[in-house]
């Protein structure tokens, strides 16, 4: 599964490439060749469909907030298990129960 993700983020490259690639190769060609006119054409479309992957690629990524957000942030419904409270957290409440009762 991992290959096919690499190849999926390494699209827009390889279409760039193939772009430039068809382009020198209508130039190789020379302008008397009866083919260079289509090596031309396509290059272009390659070299111009590379960045529009890669653009839309990226507005289609997830924004990623500026700061992490903590162990124990709880969204509107988001989470499935509640935090579970430490030990010292347990052992505060019970003091300061305590100390109520004792007031």
């Amino acid at each position: 599964m991992q290959i096919s993700v690499d190849l999926f983020e390494r699209a827009p490259l390889v279409w760039l490439l193939l772009g430039l690639l068809m382009i020198s190769g209508g130039l190789y060609l020379g302008f008397d060749h009866g083919l260079t006119i289509v090596y031309m054409l396509i290059g272009v479309f390659c070299s111009l469909y590379g960045p529009l992957l890669f653009v839309f690629k990226r507005r289609e990524q997830p924004t990623r907030s500026a700061r992490p957000l903590s162990r124990d942030f709880i969204s509107a419904g988001a989470t499935v298990i509640m935090p579970v409270p430490d030990e010292s957290d347990v052992e505060k409440q019970q003091q300061a129960q305590q100390r109520t009762l004792t007031a």
